[in-house]
């Protein structure tokens, strides 16, 4: 008897450390790692520096690569193992293409999905943040918005002046469809020209980002763990599925915030 505990405990403990092993080879290879809470699994991405988009970054950059989230994304979705997903963005932005490209496949998925924001979500980092379900940010974080900006060549003819304003306007619609926030303050703080010394726009700490309606709460990763769990049960009570606020016809807005109706 005492023999076969010892085989046991053996066997435990090198399939604690094989899932350890698994799980530190996943970080490493992709940023993202599969967790259990309360019996729910959820699937966690980070979003760190800069969104690498069609281009390569500078080697001294740190990068998230828009081809290793896509897949992800569409693994979460549609595997039967993976219950939610989790976001943790701290990016200065980058492409807005690839980064717009991951927010609209967050925003459509029906798996239970939160955000939380820690240090920055700048830039195209807005979309990525308010394309779940629900989004946090902790007091000490910081979200940059600012008009649409390019590298490199750039032909002085309208045409040019209208695609940047055409891009604009895909970035104004998604983030004011997907959150609090109504086009006119949006507007108004991407144009801000008395706040930013060498830029247009406004930086948005914790407070002032759920203050306008951009981020749905103040909160830690325990808090967002918390309503990701809550989003799980929701979805698990109802069979049809869960009443998107943020896809199904819901005019999530400061004026009418609790108007949410399924079609």
């Amino acid at each position: 008897m005492l023999e076969n505990s010892y085989v046991n405990q053996e066997e435990t403990e090198e399939k604690e450390e094989g899932f350890f092993d698994n799980a530190v080879k996943q970080v490493f290879d992709t940023g993202s790692i599969t967790v259990t809470k309360n019996g729910h699994r959820i699937h966690c991405i980070t979003v760190i520096g800069q969104i690498e988009g069609h281009y390569l970054s500078s080697q001294e950059a740190k990068t998230t690569k828009y081809e290793h989230i896509i897949p992800q994304l569409i693994a979460v979705e549609e595997s039967r193992d993976i219950d939610g997903l989790f976001l943790v963005l701290n990016t200065v932005g980058g492409d807005i293409e690839a980064g717009l490209a991951i927010a609209e496949l967050i925003s459509g998925m029906k798996t239970p999905s939160v955000s939380l924001v820690l240090g920055g979500g700048h830039s195209i980092g807005v979309p990525l943040a308010v394309a779940a379900d629900k989004s946090f940010i902790v007091p000490s974080a910081t979200m940059t918005v600012h008009p649409v900006r390019t590298n490199g060549l750039v032909i002085g003819v309208p045409q040019m002046l209208e695609y940047f304003l055409q891009m604009q306007e895909r970035i104004v619609g998604f983030v004011c469809k997907n959150s609090g926030i109504d086009d006119k303050t949006f507007r108004t703080l991407m144009l801000e020209t008395g706040e930013l010394v060498t830029d247009v726009g406004t930086i948005l700490g914790g407070e002032d980002a759920v203050k306008y309606g951009l981020i749905d709460n103040i909160g830690s990763l325990s808090d967002a763990l918390d309503e990701l769990d809550n989003l799980i049960n929701e979805r698990r009570k109802n069979k049809h599925g869960k009443c998107k606020t943020k896809t199904a016809n819901c005019q999530k807005n400061t004026e009418q915030k609790s108007s949410c109706k399924e079609t």
